[in-house]
């Protein structure tokens, strides 16, 4: 499968080369904000593979790649889909941190080629969204709170996963629709409607979230931890073969994995 990759010299961009190249995938095109000319093998350790980092989004245009995997940031994402759709390029997206014109672009996208986005790529994490499903759908006025750990690099808060982990439980809750960013001074009494939201920063943490289901003299915590960043490379990954070839349309993670 031809692959194109959006932050190819990033620690996630270098990690998908890596694991695409295990796949079968040829790289044939790389686009990152730095290590301009250097190849994307070569930067991923996998040895060279004649595909040089760009800069420019717009390579996407005649690289005729089946499928791009984008860890970017939101104004690249941004740029990038509309070139996506105009070249029949599929679009898997890690991308967290979009505005709501990020968001729509997407939409946008999906209507002429496939897109995935997800916050994050990690199986484990997709498995932890249904047990919280089943969780908060049983303990009907058990109170929710979510708490996510990340290193002291990340630029945005509550991260995208724990904003996803808060709709799933929206879902399966009507009455919890409130979401609750931190507390203090004199918040009074919690609301049975609030979810709590809580982020902490610090150190080289890769990610950690923890849902907290809070009942009267007992209490249930759910956690996913991450400790190496290929855990989302490979869903990555694994979501681009799975995505090629399909009709336009909006997909997730649950699709790929048949949920």
């Amino acid at each position: 499968m031809r692959l194109a990759i959006v932050g190819a010299s990033g620690r996630m961009g270098r990690a998908v080369v890596r694991l695409a190249r295990e796949a079968g995938a040829e790289i044939v095109c790389a686009i990152g904000a730095s290590d301009m000319g250097r190849d994307a093998g070569e930067l991923a350790g996998v040895g060279a593979i004649g595909t040089s980092v760009t800069d420019s989004v717009g390579a996407l245009e005649h690289a005729r790649a089946a499928v791009v995997i984008d860890f970017s940031a939101p104004a690249v994402t941004l740029a990038l889909t509309p070139i996506a759709a105009a070249a029949k390029c599929a679009v898997v997206s890690g991308t967290t941190g979009l505005t709501d014109e990020g968001r729509e672009a997407l939409a946008l996208a999906a209507k002429r080629v496939p897109v995935l986005w997800e916050p994050n790529m990690s199986l484990g994490v997709h498995t932890l969204s249904q047990l919280v499903a089943q969780a908060v759908g049983l303990l009907a006025d058990w109170d929710i709170e979510i708490v996510e750990t990340h290193h002291r690099a990340k630029i945005d808060a509550p991260s995208g996963t724990a904003l996803r982990l808060a709709e799933v439980a929206q879902r399966a809750r009507a009455d919890a629709t409130r979401l609750v960013h931190g507390r203090q001074g004199k918040p009074g009494a919690r609301s049975t409607g609030e979810i709590g939201m809580h982020a902490l920063r610090g150190g080289d943490v890769i990610g950690d979230h923890t849902v907290h289901l809070l009942g009267g003299a007992e209490r249930i915590e759910l956690t996913h931890r991450a400790t190496n960043r290929d855990v989302f490379a490979h869903g990555a990954v694994r979501s681009a073969m799975w995505i090629a070839g399909k009709p336009a349309g909006a997909y997730s993670l649950r699709d790929v994995l048949g949920l």
